[in-house]
């Protein structure tokens, strides 16, 4: 009798933990959600300055008359260095053989299927956007709309996002097990954007309203992939 009480017990608290993780799960979601809808929106409105040239576009052609420093030799391919860590092939084959050692791991598919959905998102979005904008890139020093240009936004800003963003939300993730917290590598996967956006402005590849549209259409794929996350529970997740 006193066994089938214990057991009784055990499975209600087990309930209850189930009930709050799930509690929190939806929490998370809604929360990225909010989150994911203030940078769309975000992302609109520096589309409607580029669209209608208002002060950002101002600003662009400021930024873009200052004196650029000119690097050769070794600084010149160091920057070419770091901008590749926003270069699309490069982001998404580490994503991928990332997500898929921690697939791996833990016998799930659920790392890969992410990688995946933000990889084709991000391509579907910013390629339309791209090829509907049709911007000119600055290096020809004329701004140009609908030219058949590829400038905004931009690739690389929104890839270095959603591509370091989502390995490092995949890490704490499935290393936040009790007693452990999870890695957090967030701010590295700040500093990492950062770099592209100022590397990319020093080598005059791309205006700095494409640089910030990237940095807000990545950030809110990045986080609707989260909120998805969040929506589906998985038993093989530890948090």
């Amino acid at each position: 009798m006193l066994i089938n009480l214990e057991i009784w017990q055990n499975r209600s608290r087990l309930n209850d933990m189930k009930s709050e993780l799930l509690e929190k799960r939806r929490d998370e979601m809604f929360h990225a959600l909010r989150v994911s809808a203030l940078l769309f929106l975000g992302f609109l409105f520096i589309t409607q300055q580029v669209l209608t040239r208002g002060w950002l576009y101002r600003l662009d052609h400021f930024i873009l008359h200052l004196k650029n420093p000119q690097f050769k030799g070794l600084a010149g391919h160091i920057l070419i260095g770091l901008d590749d860590l926003g270069l699309r092939w490069f982001t998404a084959t580490v994503l991928l053989i990332c997500a898929g050692i921690i697939s791996w791991r833990f016998k799930s598919f659920r790392p890969i299927n992410l990688s995946l959905l933000a990889l084709l998102s991000l391509n579907l979005v910013v390629g339309v956007t791209k090829i509907v904008i049709g911007r000119t890139k600055p290096r020809l020093y004329i701004d140009v709309l609908h030219a058949n240009g590829m400038s905004y936004p931009s690739g690389h800003a929104s890839n270095a996002l959603i591509s370091w963003g989502l390995l490092a939300y995949l890490i704490y993730r499935y290393t936040n097990r009790a007693p452990f917290k999870g890695i957090k590598l967030y701010p590295i996967v700040g500093l990492i954007t950062f770099t592209v956006v100022i590397v990319s402005l020093i080598r005059n590849t791309h205006w700095f309203s494409d640089l910030l549209g990237g940095v807000f259409i990545g950030g809110a794929l990045l986080v609707a992939i989260i909120a998805i996350d969040r929506f589906v529970p998985s038993e093989k997740q530890p948090s």
